[in-house]
């Protein structure tokens, strides 16, 4: 949908422009229609040609070309400007800094309180406010008025002092960017993220205790498998950016040079399915053992170690072709 709008943006544009050169040979021919209907008198003896009347400067059309098209994109600076404001004021960090601020200015305003309070009953229990003759009723209410601005004030000192040993979860990773749609290593590197996010929650299952309160398998080996699938998962993004690689060095070379260029190409995609499909044996056997962690079947559980000694040597081979 919004490919067509912006199509219809570009097509909208291109017509603009067209009739916009057009605009003085449009006033040539309104000027010559209209001089065949002066009458001789009033065009003077030796008539001539009307000069051709200067059009006003029309703005830069690259320009209004690049803000219809970010329009048509949804990119409207003001509303991305509001869109980037508010996603900085939810980030956890600007959140915790604002509860900092607020707890700081309530423990300042308690502790001025306390101050003030404290000050009143010492003045009324001296005296001095009544010529000498000491309130002890003031005194009493001034004390007890800072006793409970103190509370407060400490109260707001303890939220501080929490909220600056607050430490904040680190921000999840954004996953690495695909490569371009029409390179030969996207379709395995989405089948590689796919692969990812179905291994992490399967592993995930397998860390934690079954109804019966043991484990699945032991924690050691969800962590081999989660340890080699990262460094298999590497090795392929590796193997996928060489891919890219060679593919912007046959775009850039002469035609008679790239034909062994997609040889190299197609002998690396082939090695990037081979070690896709160890990675998919991986999650297969994760698989296996999460079915089988309710009626205590071993031979699934073992073949979470058999996958992951399997991908780790298909790692190492490929981290030597990457």
């Amino acid at each position: 949908m919004g490919q067509g709008r912006r199509k219809d943006f570009g097509e909208f544009t291109a017509k603009l422009e067209k009739h916009i050169e057009k605009l003085p040979d449009y006033a040539q021919r309104a000027q010559e229609k209209l001089q065949r209907y002066i009458p001789p008198s009033e065009q003077g003896s030796s008539p001539r040609p009307a000069p051709r009347p200067q059009m006003p400067q029309m703005p830069a059309m690259p320009k209004i070309s690049q803000q219809l098209t970010s329009m048509a994109a949804g990119q409207i600076p003001v509303v991305a400007d509001a869109k980037a404001k508010w996603a900085r004021w939810n980030e956890p960090a600007a959140k915790l800094e604002r509860r900092k601020r607020r707890a700081s200015r309530a423990m300042t305003f308690w502790i001025l309180l306390t101050f003030l309070c404290g000050l009143f009953a010492v003045v009324a229990g001296t005296g001095l406010l009544k010529d000498g003759q000491a309130d002890v009723l003031q005194a009493i209410a001034g004390g007890a008025f800072a006793v409970i601005f103190g509370t407060f004030g400490v109260k707001s000192g303890l939220r501080l002092r929490t909220l600056n040993r607050t430490v904040l979860p680190a921000a999840p990773a954004a996953p690495p960017p695909l490569p371009p749609a029409r390179s030969v290593a996207r379709e395995p590197m989405e089948r590689l993220a796919e692969g990812e996010a179905s291994l992490a929650e399967l592993l995930r299952q397998l860390s934690q205790p079954t109804s019966l309160g043991t484990m699945p398998v032991s924690e050691i080996a969800v962590a081999d498998a989660r340890t080699t699938a990262a460094e298999a998962a590497q090795a392929l993004r590796g193997l996928a950016g060489r891919i890219q690689a060679i593919e912007r060095g046959r775009d850039a070379a002469p035609e008679r040079e790239r034909g062994a260029l997609d040889a190299a190409i197609k002998q690396l995609r082939d090695q990037l399915d081979d070690g896709l499909d160890g990675y998919g044996g991986l999650v297969a056997a994760a698989g296996h053992t999460v079915a089988a962690s309710s009626d205590g079947m071993t031979s699934s559980k073992e073949s979470l170690s058999d996958a992951t000694d399997k991908l780790a040597g298909l790692a190492m081979a490929l981290r030597e072709l990457s």
